[in-house]
């Protein structure tokens, strides 16, 4: 019998990591399976459900043969994650038979309907109270409350040591590859102290690692009418950053005021790490896009970015190919490329999205010639990543560690890099007495393209 299947590595550069499932259901508990696809937001709200469920009694199948029934949590950010979800839905129909659809995809029910009619219900993202119904009635709840006690900080699916947490709902924007707004609403942002609670109790249950998500984490608290300052995100990562564990800020927009973030991350409070989309580099292409952000003033602010902290890390993600993509466009990006020198780089090849505006535009752009700018593109940024971590050959630095094999090999991360989606550094010998989310001072003695690794220090 399979595992429920998860994301394809291949699929997107913002994956959500494999959700991991240590439940250990009791004799007569009714179970459900998750088949969590998608990037992180998702999986947060995966976690969710399945923390409502656990409360109410239900355990958790990490395969189909274990499950009463299984949600299968889609995304419907692509054409090729649509695509993926329903092959999801229909193994999960095959295996199982019991199918509770929900999630980004859900937003199109009759989409999914019309090529599995036998799926029990479809809802939209975060409709959790839909889901539970949906779940009530394929399998009644049979709590034990002697039995069934759930963890402070909820059902998790990544490693104990690091969590998501999502601060907002939603998006303002209006960019034209893009239907988020449409099946997730405009900006909703979470109150700062219910943010707080819960990255607390996260921290008291053990995580060492917060990080941050949302679809526009620097707007965070814009949409409030009635707010204390202008740019809450300043004063949330402010506390965020005094909890004691590493915070780490994802899907940050380049406005002027993530100038005023840095300084936190310089002081240690924040890590020194922003993941910023910036899709492109030409002002004609960006235009195109109808993206909130200018070329020039972002190498301009990225300048001002390392002027405060030098050590800050950018990660960012491109769209290669989009309608009307000329040779001398693609060019210019390779030289922003260039100028920029982004220390952790991901790319789409542009595709359709059903919905979406960009698909209306003239010149689309070949698939061969969307491989071809990919392939260069990508070797661009593999040579700036390998002269990067050959640079820091012979430093010392902090690393969590996330995994050490039967081999005694450890797999650990540096304030650098994010899980799943970045590089690692390794520790090849003297991790005896070593723990998974233990933080370690390293040397780093031997880098690759996108790796690195180090001899243990403390």
């Amino acid at each position: 019998m399979p595992r429920m299947s998860q994301n394809p590595p291949s699929l997107r550069p913002d994956l959500a990591p494999s959700a991991r499932f240590s439940d250990t259901p009791r004799a007569g508990q009714p179970t459900i399976g998750m088949v969590s696809l998608g990037c992180p937001k998702a999986l947060v709200d995966s976690e969710r459900i399945l923390t409502r469920l656990r409360a109410e009694g239900y355990g958790i199948s990490p395969d189909y043969s274990g499950a009463d029934a299984v949600i299968v949590n889609t995304c419907g950010f692509l054409d090729s994650a649509k695509a993926e979800s329903l092959e999801a839905i229909g193994e999960a129909l095959t295996e199982n038979g019991r199918v509770i659809v929900t999630g980004c995809l859900g937003a199109e029910p009759d989409y999914i309907t019309g090529a599995h009619p036998k799926v029990l219900a479809v809802t939209g993202p975060h409709q959790y109270e839909q889901v539970l119904d949906a779940v009530h009635a394929a399998v009644p709840p049979d709590p034990d409350p002697f039995i069934d006690l759930l963890p402070a900080s909820g059902v998790k699916l990544t490693p104990r040591h690091y969590s998501y947490l999502k601060i907002s709902e939603g998006c303002n924007h209006t960019c034209k590859f893009c239907i988020i707004p449409d099946m997730r609403g405009l900006l909703t942002s979470r109150p700062a102290k219910a943010v707080l609670r819960e990255a607390e109790k996260l921290v008291d249950s053990g995580v060492r690692e917060l990080l941050v998500i949302s679809q526009d984490t620097s707007a965070y608290g814009t949409d409030w009418k009635d707010r204390d300052e202008k740019f809450p995100i300043l004063s949330l990562a402010r506390d965020l950053g005094s909890l004691g564990a590493w915070v780490r800020m994802h899907y940050v927009y380049p406005y002027p005021h993530v100038r005023e973030l840095v300084p936190l991350m310089a002081d240690g409070l924040v890590l020194p790490y922003l993941d910023i989309p910036f899709q492109h580099a030409h002002p004609d292409t960006l235009k195109r896009m109808a993206r909130p952000a200018a070329a020039a003033r972002t190498l301009d602010e990225i300048a001002a970015w390392r002027d405060i902290c030098p050590d800050i890390t950018l990660r960012s993600t491109f769209i290669v190919g989009y309608p009307g993509e000329t040779e001398d466009e693609f060019q210019t990006l390779l030289d922003w490329m260039d100028e920029a020198q982004l220390d952790r780089v991901g790319c789409f090849q542009y595709e359709n999205v059903a919905g979406a505006r960009s698909n209306a535009l003239p010149d689309h752009v070949p698939d061969e010639v969307k491989q071809e700018r990919w392939d260069r593109f990508m070797e661009k940024a593999q040579a700036i990543s390998e002269a990067k971590l050959a640079a820091k050959v012979g430093r010392r630095m902090d690393v969590i560690i996330d995994d050490i094999d039967e081999d005694g090999i450890a797999t650990c991360r540096t304030k650098a890099d994010a899980p799943e989606i970045d590089g690692n550094l390794f520790i090849d010998d003297g991790t005896e007495g070593l723990s998974v989310g233990e933080i370690v001072t390293v040397e780093v003695d031997e880098a690759g393209e996108y790796d690195l690794w180090g001899q243990r220090i403390s």
